[in-house]
């Protein structure tokens, strides 16, 4: 049976250390901060014959200074090898750069890519940079600009835990408030605020969207059942597409004003939908508890 190669990578102080202990958890060989030019080197170490095929994950990033600017280069030749290996997949955790700049202040940690004369924010942005080709390749991305350590450890075990290695497409669909942010890993994105907004309707306002209560108001809405038969019918035609193409991970985000409400039911049904027609799906609701929603 052929195991993972997770690639673990992205922006600095985004999570990439408590990563590689949630994968060392899942029992991955975890290597840190390899110099991509040895990626393939260490991958053929698994290839010999009395060598034992584990699962790997190996993190790579801008520590790796020169060496860094082919890695891309050298991946994709990497998954088109029989490596022995399920298709090698590249995992990014993403932030927003408010968050990355606070974190880097209270851990008084030095950005890697920090020079005098420079800000943080500079810093931040040169990475972005750098990072780009391989976030616009990555096979899953992780937003931790609101998730605790031990959101990104359910992530990763979820996306990458026992059984993982197959090619079946996993979808996310994340609920989200717009007034909070679009979540950085999304992958499509949905605008439900033309629904009835129950903050307005003071029995509900205190509720959240796994609410009975909250749920027959936002589905009482004349507009909900179209809405719906559309989404349904768009998910329909497009999830082959994305299988037949290879994607791994795909992250639906539906959102409304504060994520409290109408994003939360919608995203119950659209993964109740999901889950009918046999898909591997998760459902996050990452504003639907925050106090500041409306």
């Amino acid at each position: 049976m052929k195991k993972q190669l997770v690639v673990v990578t992205g922006m600095s102080g985004a999570g990439k250390t408590l990563a590689i202990r949630a994968f060392e958890v899942l029992d991955l060989y975890c290597i840190d901060n390899l110099p991509p030019d040895l990626i393939p080197e260490t991958v053929k170490l698994w290839q010999r014959p009395k060598a034992k095929l584990e699962d790997v994950a190996i993190v790579v990033d801008v520590r790796a200074g020169q060496f860094f600017s082919d890695f891309m280069k050298d991946f994709k030749a990497l998954a088109k090898t029989d490596s022995g290996f399920a298709k090698a997949r590249i995992l990014f955790l993403d932030a927003s750069d408010t968050v990355l700049v606070r974190r880097f202040k209270e851990t008084r940690r030095r950005h890697p890519l920090f020079q005098k004369g420079k800000s943080i924010t500079d810093s931040i942005g040169e990475e972005r940079r750098l990072l780009s080709p391989m976030r616009e390749n990555a096979h899953k991305i992780i937003d931790t600009t609101s998730l605790e350590p031990i959101g990104l450890r359910r992530e990763i075990a979820q996306y990458f835990g026992p059984g993982r290695a197959k090619d079946s497409l996993v979808v996310t669909v994340v609920s989200f408030g717009f007034k909070f942010g679009i979540p950085l890993d999304a992958d499509v994105v949905f605008d439900v605020r033309f629904l009835a907004n129950p903050h307005y309707v003071q029995s509900l306002k205190s509720l959240d969207g796994n609410s009975p209560a909250v749920q027959r108001y936002v589905l009482s809405d004349p507009l909900t059942e179209p809405l719906l038969e559309r989404l349904f019918d768009l998910v329909d035609f497009s999830i082959p597409q994305y299988t037949k193409e290879g994607k791994a991970y795909l992250t639906i985000a539906i959102g409304c004003t504060g994520g409290r409400h109408r994003s939360v039911v919608v995203a119950n049904e659209l993964g109740r939908f999901l889950a009918s027609r046999g898909t591997d799906v998760v459902i996050e609701h990452r504003d639907a508890a925050d106090s500041r929603s409306i």
